[in-house]
């Protein structure tokens, strides 16, 4: 409760307020424009947070809500988002698409961390977001993965600014082939849904095919997305599992033999042990509750698109909170090899999506 009582005791939180809510409103509209609606509205509020930190006295303001902005706005949208995703048509016709995209995430998320960590040397946690946010959802990942891996702000932006650049570009490469390679619209679409990394990119893309190719892109897209749940809980466990082994070591090194042998026992308490201390990201149960109501109770749907256009105004919000943080030197510094790393491994992603499409559907 505490920061909730910081945020409302300012007096400057209405400029937080006001500032990215501009900001993700812009972003909206922005989007609509020809050639924006490919870079999607959750970067441009991103981007236009960025460029606002050129007005200092403003900046300064705004940050003093921004991290809350950042925090639990993310969680409201991302909830919100949930009543976007149709359980029954996932399950029924989406089944095949499914299961395609349970193995796109679970052997892309394994392959652009290992190659961003292994061969390309990209820090721990930059090496996870941008495996998430490349595999699954684009930005919406990365920031649903983020508190799990406790990721710090520059690191989340430079994750979405390698989502962003690769996934506008490769929506690009997908449209140019299309009438290239003899696909169906809807093997299209398929592909589209499975390779590209935004919601906006597969929609883009699919959308070169009809809207037959739009209906299957959204359909596979959203059977990746519906995997941020389970991902995002598994970075959770796993992040706890490496502060336990790292204090464990830690101990090992600094404390005393009897410390150490507390520690070595405390350590080998097991898996479960360990679950009662991960940061389990309940606002994705709520997504899949949300999904749930959605699809099962009847009158929601004609409440549906005005939940979902809030969920991207709170999102927008969240996304340009971050660029008012975001430190560009290390942007800068850090940014060359996890943006090499991912284009390598969205790559491979095109190629498997492409290869599952013509031997399943």
């Amino acid at each position: 409760m505490q920061p909730i009582r910081q945020f409302f005791s300012r007096q400057v939180v209405a400029v937080g307020l006001v500032v990215t809510l501009a900001c993700s409103l812009g972003g909206q509209w922005l989007s609509h424009l020809p050639g924006l609606s490919l870079i999607g509205a959750l970067v441009i509020a991103l981007l236009l947070g960025m460029a606002l930190q050129g007005f200092t006295s403003l900046r300064t303001a705004a940050r003093a809500s921004t991290p809350f902005i950042a925090n639990k706005f993310l969680r409201a949208g991302i909830i919100l988002l949930g009543f976007k995703l149709n359980l029954i048509l996932l399950m029924g016709a989406g089944l095949k698409s499914l299961l395609a995209a349970c193995v796109v995430v679970t052997v892309m998320v394994t392959l652009n961390y290992v190659v961003a960590r292994r061969l390309f040397g990209v820090e721990h946690t930059l090496a996870v977001l941008t495996a998430c946010g490349s595999s699954i959802c684009g930005a919406a990942a990365v920031m649903g993965v983020a508190g799990a891996a406790k990721a710090k702000a520059d690191d989340s932006v430079l994750a979405v600014a390698c989502v962003a650049i690769l996934g506008t570009a490769f929506t690009l490469v997908l449209v140019a082939l299309q009438p290239l390679l003899g696909l169906s619209a809807a093997q299209f679409g398929t592909w589209a849904g499975l390779s590209l990394h935004e919601i906006a990119h597969a929609v883009a893309a699919g959308g070169a095919a009809g809207q037959v190719g739009t209906d299957a892109a959204i359909v596979a897209k959203l059977s990746r997305v519906l995997l941020l749940a389970p991902v995002a809980l598994l970075v959770g466990i796993i992040e706890a599992r490496r502060a336990s082994e790292e204090k464990a070591a830690l101990a090992g090194t600094e404390g005393s033999a009897v410390e150490q042998s507390i520690t070595n026992n405390n350590a080998s308490h097991g898996f479960f042990t360990q679950l009662k201390h991960v940061p389990i990201p309940w606002f994705m149960g709520g997504f899949l509750l949300a999904s749930a109501v959605g699809t099962y109770v009847p009158f929601i749907a004609d409440f549906t698109g005005g939940l979902v256009t809030i969920a991207y105004l709170l999102l927008g919000m969240a996304m340009a909170a971050l660029g008012l943080n975001v430190n560009f030197s290390v942007v800068a510094r850090k940014g060359a090899r996890p943006l090499t790393s991912a284009f390598l491994c969205s790559v491979f992603l095109v190629g498997l999506a492409y290869t599952l499409v013509e031997l399943f559907f």
